[in-house]
């Protein structure tokens, strides 16, 4: 006997979806300038760019992932993995509809 687990993972997805717009991002808004914010978010577009460059292959994510947060951090930014989890999956998405595929 098999489960679809799709459903749930949907939902999932989803609800986390709903939870990054509804409260991680007007806190972030808070807690940062509008110049801050777009200086966030055309490093994360470098990082992202970079890590695709540096990491081939399929099952790197993480390994993106963690280069991005650390090019982050070595440029002053100081946020943490969650808050900007958001940013970095948008330029993943971004990249992928230009036809730059990221696995």
């Amino acid at each position: 006997m098999t489960f679809d687990i799709t459903a749930i993972v949907n939902a999932i997805i989803a609800a986390l979806a709903a939870f990054i717009t509804v409260f991680l991002v007007p806190w972030i808004r808070t807690k940062t300038t509008s110049q801050q914010r777009e200086d966030l978010i055309a490093w994360i577009k470098i990082a992202v760019s970079a890590a695709e460059q540096m990491y081939k292959g399929d099952k790197r994510g993480e390994e993106k992932k963690q280069f991005v947060l650390d090019f982050l951090e070595s440029n002053g930014f100081t946020v943490d993995d969650e808050s900007v989890n958001a940013a970095i999956e948008a330029a993943v998405k971004q990249l992928n509809s230009v036809g730059v595929v990221i696995s």
